[in-house]
C-alpha cells in the first residue's frame, strides 16, 4: 500500500458534501489513495471550510454549482451527500450535473431509490463519454476479501448456499407501496451488491417477514446455481456481531463476522469411524485439517487496521482513482451492476411475500 505522496501521478478531485460521514469515514480515505483534493463543497459554510482546512482541499464553494462553474481542471468529482426531505437518494440528479460536465464521478450507496433512476446516470455518462461509480464498500472489507480469495482458489470447493444475517427491518406491505415507506430498506442495496459479487445475479426471491417487529428471511437463488437465506435481524443486540455471512461448499465452509473476521473449516474428516465416542483431545482433527482463523492485528498500527480500511472504503475509494489513472474504466460498482441490484430491490419493493418473485 502506497501513500498518498507516493503516488507519481494522481488523480485531480473535487468533492460534494462535508457531513460527519464525508469527514469520519471517506475523506481521510486519500492518504492511501492517488488523490489530490483540489475543491469541496458544502452548503454549511462553517463545517465545509473547516473539512477543506482540514483534508487540504485549496478551494471550497457554498454550493455545487459554484464549484462546476469555477473549477476548470478537475478529472472527476466525489459526491457524499444526505437523501432529500423524503428520505429519497439525491445522487442521480446531482451526478447527472457533475457527468454533464465532463467529470467521472464516484458516489456513495445507496445510488438511487429504483432501476428506473439509473438510466439518469446511463443518458449523462453516455452524453459527455465518462464513468460512474458507486461505492458498494462491503467488497473491500478485509474479511470478504479473504472469503473471496479462499472462494477463487478452489478452498471450499463448489460453492452450494449460504446463510447471512443483517440488523435491517423489512417493511411492512403497506409501507412498500411508497418509495417513502421503503428509503429506510436502501442500505440493503450494499447486501445484494455483496451477495451479487460472490454468488452472482439473483434470479428468483421469497419474503417472509414478522408483523410485529419487520424481523424476515428472504431466500434468494442465483444465475449461477447457488441459494442462500437472508435473515434480517431487526431486534438482535447492539452488543453481537453486526452481520454475519456463512459459505458452504462442498466439504468446507467459511464464515466472516462483521466484515472483519474469518472462519475456515476446512475438507477432511475428523478421525476414524471406528473412534466415534471414544475420541480424546480436540475433535477438530489434525493440524493439516483444523479450522482456520483471520482477524486484524490491531496492535499493529497499521493502515489495514484503520476503521476506513475494514469498512471497506479504502479499498473502495482507491480503485475507482487507480482505475481512471490507468485509463479505464472502474471495476466495481458500475452501472451494470448498479441496475441488477436495484432491480433486486424493486422486486421486494414491489413483491408480496410468501410468493416466488422473479427477477
Amino acid at each position: 500500500m502506497l501513500y498518498n505522496f507516493e503516488y507519481p501521478k494522481k488523480l485531480k478531485v473535487a468533492y460534494i458534501g462535508a457531513g460527519e460521514h464525508s469527514i469520519r469515514n471517506i475523506l481521510p480515505t486519500f492518504q492511501y489513495a492517488p488523490i489530490e483534493l483540489l475543491a469541496m463543497a458544502d452548503h454549511n459554510t462553517e463545517r465545509g471550510l473547516a473539512a477543506a482546512r482540514m483534508f487540504g482541499a485549496k478551494r471550497f464553494y457554498p454550493n455545487h454549482k459554484a464549484l462546476l462553474a469555477k473549477e476548470q481542471d478537475l478529472d472527476a468529482v466525489m459526491i457524499v451527500v444526505g437523501p432529500d426531505e423524503q428520505g429519497l437518494p439525491r445522487y442521480p440528479e446531482l451526478a447527472a450535473e457533475t457527468l454533464g460536465a465532463g467529470l467521472h464521478t464516484w458516489i456513495d450507496a445507496p445510488p438511487c431509490m429504483s432501476a428506473a433512476n439509473v438510466s439518469i446516470f446511463t443518458n449523462a455518462c453516455i452524453k459527455r463519454h465518462k464513468y460512474v461509480a458507486v461505492g458498494f464498500r462491503r467488497r473491500f472489507a478485509p474479511g470478504y476479501l479473504q472469503a473471496a480469495e479462499l472462494i477463487e482458489a478452489g478452498t471450499l470447493g463448489r460453492v452450494t448456499s449460504y446463510a447471512l444475517r443483517f440488523p435491517l427491518r423489512l417493511p411492512g406491505p403497506p409501507e412498500r407501496r411508497t418509495d417513502k415507506g421503503m428509503a429506510p430498506f436502501l442500505p440493503f442495496t450494499s447486501i445484494i451488491a455483496l451477495l451479487n459479487g460472490f454468488f452472482g445475479e439473483v434470479q428468483g426471491l421469497s419474503m417472509l417477514r414478522h408483523e410485529t417487529t419487520g424481523a424476515a428471511v428472504l431466500q434468494f437463488a442465483h444465475k449461477e446455481g447457488v441459494v442462500g437465506a437472508i435473515h434480517l435481524a431487526e431486534g438482535q443486540s447492539a452488543a453481537s456481531p453486526y452481520e454475519r455471512l456463512e459459505i458452504v461448499g462442498t466439504g468446507a465452509n467459511l464464515v466472516v463476522e462483521s466484515g472483519v473476521r474469518v472462519a475456515l473449516y476446512r475438507r477432511g474428516r475428523v478421525g476414524s469411524p471406528e473412534m466415534e465416542g471414544r475420541r480424546e483431545g480436540y475433535p477438530a482433527g489434525d493440524v493439516e485439517h483444523a479450522p482456520l482463523f483471520w482477524e486484524p492485528r490491531f496492535e499493529a498500527l497499521e493502515p489495514a487496521t484503520h476503521h476506513m480500511a475494514l469498512s471497506g472504503y479504502m479499498g473502495s475509494v482507491r480503485s475507482f482513482a487507480e482505475q481512471l489513472l490507468a485509463g479505464e474504466p472502474p471495476k466495481h460498482g458500475t452501472l451494470v451492476e448498479v441496475l441488477h441490484v436495484m432491480t433486486v430491490f424493486d422486486r421486494i419493493h414491489q413483491g408480496k411475500e410468501r410468493e416466488w418473485i422473479a427477477v
